[in-house]
């Protein structure tokens, strides 16, 4: 488990730094030298698409256990659109203010007639509810991780991910050594208050770095994004503990050796993406 964890780890590391500066040089957002174009994270707009299609599948299995249904056919492609918000605007003249309430209207009209043609009347506000709250979960909190790479640019993006999956490592390496008090037993028996010190040295370190070397802002600030990302990233992954434990699952799926699945991956930087933004919104110029 723990050289799955290790392997895994790193090459999906690895391959998302990779698509993010491979994006970064392409619309020229790499390095101050290059003219940025018009046209920004294409790449990173393509890797949340895809990831969003797996992820809403996985949250249909655990909405299913309870006996809710997801209607992917409608969810799948809605979180694609939610998710993608803030690209669209570089693409066609639609503003995000009128782009997400359009979008959320539609949609839950589009899920109301899909369930009064398949189920009629039966479990509506319990099917319907738990397909937008789907949508809700993967769509609109992952736009927001887009919204930080165009607004902000590459760097303070890969800062944000860079701090998020640093508290995760922090909280698993320091919880496994040294936890004996429980965080939230009810929720997750296995995270302690030991393990969210780890997590939050962790990340403080690593928004130091970011903040040194990258000059994103004051390294004070940088300190204290690690440190305050470290807590907002455990609690979203107490909420995705929450959803599997309802449904009496460890892990959302075992498509990752080591990790479970997809869900398990983004639960941490899902949560903490709109924060974030306000976060840079407020300290980053």
């Amino acid at each position: 488990m723990l050289k799955h964890r290790l392997f895994f780890g790193a090459l999906m590391a690895v391959a998302f730094v990779s698509v993010i500066v491979l994006d970064g040089w392409l619309d020229g957002s790499l390095t101050a030298s290059a003219a940025d174009k018009p046209v920004q994270g294409t790449g990173l707009c393509i890797l949340i698409a895809a990831l969003a299609v797996p992820a809403q599948l996985e949250l249909s299995k655990l909405a299913a256990v309870k006996n809710l249904k997801v209607f992917t056919v409608l969810t799948a492609p809605a979180s694609i659109l939610a998710a993608t918000t803030w690209y669209w605007p570089q693409v066609i003249d639609l503003s995000p203010r009128l782009y997400l309430p359009l979008l959320a209207a539609f949609t839950l009209a589009a899920l109301l007639v899909y369930q009064a043609v398949r189920y009629g009347t039966t479990a509506v506000m319990a099917n319907c509810g738990a397909s937008y709250f789907s949508i809700c979960y993967l769509g609109l909190l992952s736009c927001f991780v887009l919204a930080i790479r165009i607004d902000f640019g590459l760097w303070p993006l890969l800062m944000f991910v860079a701090v998020i999956k640093s508290s995760d490592i922090g909280a698993w390496a320091i919880g496994r050594k040294f936890g004996k008090h429980k965080l939230s037993p009810r929720i997750s028996p296995g995270k302690t208050w030991e393990g969210m010190g780890g997590a939050a040295a962790a990340a403080g370190l690593a928004g130091l770095f970011f903040a040194l070397c990258c000059g994103i802002m004051a390294w004070p600030v940088g300190m204290l994004f690690g440190a305050c990302f470290a807590f907002i990233g455990q609690l979203g992954d107490l909420a995705e503990s929450m959803i599997k434990r309802d449904a009496q699952q460890k892990d959302s799926a075992n498509k990752v050796p080591g990790f479970g699945g997809i869900l398990d991956i983004i639960d941490s930087p899902l949560m903490a993406a709109p924060f974030a933004y306000l976060f840079f919104l407020c300290f980053v110029d």
